[in-house]
């Protein structure tokens, strides 16, 4: 689904380089994805670090696994297939996203290690950092939240390929932020990510 079917094009560079984007907003552009199990409080996260690095002067923006899905990747379903091309999207997306000097907060289930990697090497091929959050919940936690009753209804078959039930959720196995969702309060999440930017020199152009 991803190969390339356009014929007769070519690369147009720009007169501003990446270093003059980055000093005229004073940050640099980097992507920090957030993947866990479906409730593990990607989102919440998300929200929340947004709220925090605006407040800290940064421009940042969040791409929430639904929220594309309601746009960019509406014609997207769940097979393996559509899962693969939904995170190869948003991996371009999150690249451009940085690349213009946007701190890029990505949360999707993302359950695959290899579309996980595809993500993080179309960013790092082009010197963009890229920050993989592991948001671990337990399953049993996860179903016990279950804000929009997705886990029901897989358990009653209502619901097919359902990561964590009939799907497997592949977890990073080094991710550069480790956040334990079921043990962490929200406050300690976001300040555990900020603190790893700022000790990366992550935060300052």
């Amino acid at each position: 689904m991803s190969e390339q079917r356009a014929t007769n094009i070519t690369w147009h560079d720009g007169e501003v380089s990446r270093e003059e984007r980055f000093g005229a907003l004073g940050q640099k552009g980097l992507v920090l994805w957030m993947t866990g199990l479906s409730a593990s409080g990607k989102s919440t996260i998300a929200c929340a670090l947004e709220s925090a690095l605006v407040n800290m002067g940064k421009h940042c923006y969040r791409l929430d696994g639904d929220n594309v899905r309601h746009g960019l990747n509406k014609n997207l379903g769940f097979s393996a297939e559509d899962r693969n091309e939904n995170i190869r999207r948003i991996g371009e997306v999150s690249k451009l996203f940085a690349d213009a000097g946007i701190i890029t907060l990505t949360s999707f289930i993302s359950p695959y290690i290899a579309d996980r990697q595809q993500a993080r090497e179309v960013c790092e091929k082009e010197g963009l950092p890229f920050i993989e959050v592991y948001v671990d919940i337990t399953l049993a936690e996860a179903e016990k939240r279950d804000p929009k009753g997705l886990y029901k209804k897989a358990r009653a078959g209502e619901i097919k390929g359902f990561t964590g039930i009939d799907d497997p959720y592949e977890a990073p196995e080094k991710p550069e932020i480790l956040l334990t969702s079921h043990e962490m309060s929200l406050d300690d999440e976001v300040k555990a990510i900020v603190a790893y930017l700022d000790e990366n020199d992550l935060l300052g152009s």
